[in-house]
């Protein structure tokens, strides 16, 4: 396999505020350095991009000393929270914005999707920004009639290619986006989370259409996704990025995700602190700590499954507002969601005990229900249909736990079950 990108000390920073150095001569040093191929004199160094801190210059460093080679036919996943620099290097690789600092050297015709829209012109119709971006990557006009059927049926927006684009709807867009993107006959394939625009039926098509890309086709394909488990699906292997730094990467993807689940958002104890920062979450509440607690005293991450295993939270609610909703959602080592619980379940009767300033609130999941095996707990929270609070993807706490214990009672079947639950069941005859 060839090298089809390499990335060599690529560094990418904004300026906040105003752009000039505030003097004309030093307007004048900067430029003259520019056109010498030298570093930006007045350049400030030494700062991430760490958006939860108050910086002391009004330079970002959105990428930092980003190093690292993909092969042809790779499927690369690069995840991160938000703000970590995954847009910013897609933008880069895409040649959208150059970089600061360092080279890009790509083998090898790109076809990007960073966002709505990107590529097509708004006044022109469906089938010509089709024929636009076909041109784009260098294509003959005959090329592009080869694919042009594949596409519309791909996208199933048939009824509006010859309308101009400007009409299409969010999610018809991202169809013929991708449709283009995907068919088009390009070497590599830049996909950023615009696919969460579309359906979910239109979301799965697409993830395997890039699966087959990848494995069937042998193009590259570079994958930025909070749905860690549709990274798990496509790719091999993984970029994890933190404040614009590569945190972690590995040509094994498991790896990846689960250096990405143990240090970025999920604590391996059996409770989750907020540290204190941005205390004032939201205008309705703010939650403080979260924990597992059960009747015996557990080890570090172990719950046995044995006792009732019990979630609680300690929250402020700072605006009392019948919308609100909290929720735990329990997921499997995959990401698989097991079952989601909200404080809405038992509206009638808890929902209005709850009063401004600090609660506790718990829920309990009966002893010998989930099975041996690794959890993820994650707490979301948001105003029905309205706002989200607190959201997986961004800022929600979360705690990797496992369960531990007995599977059965009986003497004849001890091995582990398949399944997330495992309950011990009465049987009966008559």
């Amino acid at each position: 396999m060839s090298t089809v990108i390499k990335v060599e000390n690529l560094s990418k920073a904004y300026q906040l505020g105003d752009f000039g150095t505030g003097t004309i001569s030093r307007d004048l040093e900067r430029y003259w350095a520019r056109i010498r191929g030298k570093e930006d004199p007045f350049l400030k160094i030494g700062e991430t991009n760490d958006r939860t801190t108050k910086g002391e210059s009004d330079v970002v460093w959105s990428l930092r000393d980003i190093n690292f080679d993909i092969e042809q036919g790779d499927a690369v996943g690069i995840i991160g929270r938000n703000g970590a620099g995954k847009s910013t290097l897609l933008k880069i690789l895409s040649r959208v914005t150059s970089p600061t600092t360092g080279s890009v050297k790509v083998k090898g015709r790109i076809a990007s999707l960073l966002e709505v829209g990107t590529g097509f012109h708004p006044e022109l119709t469906g089938k010509e920004n089709i024929f636009l971006n076909g041109a784009i990557l260098g294509m003959r006009k005959a090329e592009i009639k080869r694919k042009f059927d594949e596409i519309v049926d791909f996208s199933g927006v048939e009824r509006y290619i010859d309308t101009p684009v400007k009409r299409y709807s969010s999610g018809m867009y991202v169809r013929l986006a991708f449709a283009v993107a995907a068919h088009l006959e390009s070497e590599i394939l830049i996909v950023d989370e615009v696919l969460a625009v579309g359906d979910a039926e239109f979301q799965k098509k697409c993830l395997g259409k890039m699966g087959d890309i990848s494995k069937s086709e042998g193009r590259t394909v570079l994958f930025v996704s909070h749905n860690l488990q549709s990274v798990r699906a496509i790719c091999n292997s993984g970029i994890v990025l933190k404040n614009g730094l590569i945190n972690f990467s590995s040509d094994k993807i498991n790896e990846v995700l689960d250096n990405y689940a143990n240090t970025e958002h999920e604590q391996n104890t059996l409770s989750w602190v907020h540290d204190g920062a941005n205390k004032k979450r939201s205008d309705y509440l703010f939650i403080h700590s979260v924990f597992i607690s059960q009747s015996a005293a557990p080890t570090t991450s172990v719950v046995n499954r044995e006792d009732d295993i019990s979630f609680n939270l300690n929250v402020a609610i700072n605006t009392k507002d019948p919308r609100l909703e909290i929720a735990i959602i329990i997921k499997d080592s995959t990401g698989n969601t097991v079952f989601i619980t909200q404080s809405t379940d038992d509206i009638q009767e808890n929902w209005p005990s709850i009063k401004i300033g600090d609660n506790h609130l718990s829920v309990v999941v009966p002893k010998n229900t989930l099975n041996h095996g690794e959890f993820i707990l994650v707490v979301e929270a948001y105003l029905y249909r309205t706002e989200v609070l607190y959201s997986e993807s961004g800022n929600a706490p979360r705690i990797r736990f496992k369960v531990d214990g007995n599977l059965s009672n009986s003497t004849y079947w001890t091995q582990a079950r398949h399944g997330s639950y495992a309950p011990i069941l009465s049987w009966k005859s008559k």
